[in-house]
């Protein structure tokens, strides 16, 4: 569940891949190959949607704050308030592991999320879209295909996975009420859910989620942990909002703590990504990529390809010096400076492709895994053999008119290992002067690993 990211935890600055088509490892005699192309900064840019992002730290073992963006005054620990006033349109994104902390806990740990009025009239939060899941039983982990089509939706890996999947499809699960009204200077839960472990092997389950909300009023919001309270019959119940208000006042900051970012600005060494607490700046990136100065994406020419870079970031731009991350307007001072990852993000990309020759073209669109670097090397540099380490699983989609003129709205879910090539997700037969709009898009999922690319080919 956690090795493909935590290896991206620790990541060298100096580049450490070469550039040559061809070279064995001598451990594994795995070899990397280079394909000489043209990497592209992707076009666009992220919105201004604020996202209040919960996923530090990741393992949770003890009851307190997980990320709160109320103020200081008043608590108990005023260090572990960000003072971060909500209003409009903003999302909600969790990533938390419960696993049973020693001598062996196998209670239910609970993830909520409280929010505050602090004005004097009632304030309507609705719930536009949100969905939670866990790994277990939810959205196990699992091998699966690297390519299957998915318009049914039930294909899944993990419970980022097929959360960023109904955030996609547009669905609200049940467990989300369509609306809160909270009255003036109260609290109420956005969200009360279980983790639970005890009926597991090892003892450890995850959930992650996003919601898309919409407040007409100021609100503070935080995300807390508590293990599951008795009954007096022994059975176990949920906290109830008094004990949340109660650790949000006066909790300290659950642990354990993750491992400390590395400063930004460091450029010798190893890079710390780190994990995120606190409230990003972005819920979507809407691109439309085109040419300099035209309405219109030519083809690359037969036999080659250009790629965009999907969730570039620090140390990892893919040569092109672009970095894509949401920057945090608030965060705790041992979590990631910024929202490496995208997680929860959404990427709206238009490819209106044109054909500018005087013969028919084929042109597919690939999702790619090439493995990560920073500095140019003169392409895309993939892995043969395949390693066995998953680095994206989710689900994109694409929408085109086909050959025949149809339109196509297509679901597809990748399971992809470091250093894969990938396979088209579409594939257009343009005669001269074609013009077709290509839209792709999906939501970045919790426990991938960036980055990835988008890349247009013309077949020889």
């Amino acid at each position: 569940m956690l090795t493909a990211f935590l290896m991206s935890l620790l990541t060298p600055i100096a580049p450490v891949l070469p550039a040559t088509s061809k070279v064995a490892q001598s451990a594994s005699q795995r070899q990397i190959i280079l394909e000489r192309q043209e990497m592209r900064p992707l076009m666009g840019k992220l919105d201004d949607v604020p996202m209040f992002n919960s996923n530090s730290p990741e393992i949770v073992q003890t009851e307190g704050i997980l990320l709160s963006a109320f103020p200081p005054e008043g608590m108990a620990h005023p260090k572990a308030h960000l003072n971060f006033p909500f209003e409009g349109r903003f999302d909600l994104f969790t990533h938390h592991i419960s696993k049973a902390p020693p001598p062996v806990d196998l209670r239910t740990l609970y993830i909520g999320a409280i929010a505050y009025n602090p004005t004097d009239q009632p304030v309507t939060i609705d719930t536009l879209l949100g969905a939670s899941y866990l790994s277990q039983p939810d959205a196990p982990f699992y091998d699966a295909p690297n390519y299957s089509l998915n318009n049914n939706g039930e294909t899944y890996r993990g419970p980022g996975d097929r959360a960023m999947l109904d955030i996609l499809r547009g669905r609200r699960q049940d467990i989300f009420p369509a609306q809160i009204v909270i009255p003036p200077k109260q609290s109420r839960m956005l969200m009360n859910i279980p983790i639970p472990v005890k009926e597991l092997e090892p003892p450890l389950n995850g959930r992650s989620g996003l919601s898309r909300l919409r407040s007409n009023g100021t609100v503070y919001i935080a995300t807390l942990s508590l293990y599951a309270r008795l009954n007096a019959d022994g059975t176990e119940r949920a906290p109830n909002l008094e004990e949340w208000e109660n650790i949000l006042k006066n909790g300290e900051l659950a642990k354990p703590r993750d491992v400390v970012p590395t400063p930004p600005d460091r450029t010798e060494g190893f890079f710390e990504y780190s994990r995120v607490a606190g409230v990003q700046l972005g819920s979507q990136w809407f691109g439309n990529l085109t040419d300099k100065d035209s309405n219109d994406l030519a083809i690359p020419k037969s036999g080659e390809s250009y790629s965009y870079g999907l969730s570039l970031l620090q140390y990892g731009t893919m040569g092109t010096g672009q970095v894509q991350t949401a920057p945090l307007k608030v965060r705790y001072p041992d979590t990631a400076y910024s929202a490496h990852g995208n997680y929860g993000v959404q990427y709206n990309l238009t490819l209106p492709l044109h054909n500018p020759t005087n013969e028919t073209k084929t042109v597919t669109l690939s999702f790619q895994n090439p493995i990560k670097y920073d500095k140019p090397v003169g392409g895309l540099q993939f892995f043969e053999p395949l390693p066995d380490d998953v680095f994206f699983r989710g689900s994109v989609r694409v929408r085109f008119r086909d050959d025949r003129g149809l339109a196509q709205s297509r679901y597809v879910h990748l399971m992809m290992r470091r250093g894969e090539r990938g396979k088209p997700l579409v594939t257009l037969k343009m005669p001269p002067s074609d013009r077709r709009v290509v839209q792709f898009d999906f939501l970045y999922p919790a426990d991938a690993t960036p980055p990835q690319v988008l890349t247009v080919t013309t077949t020889p």
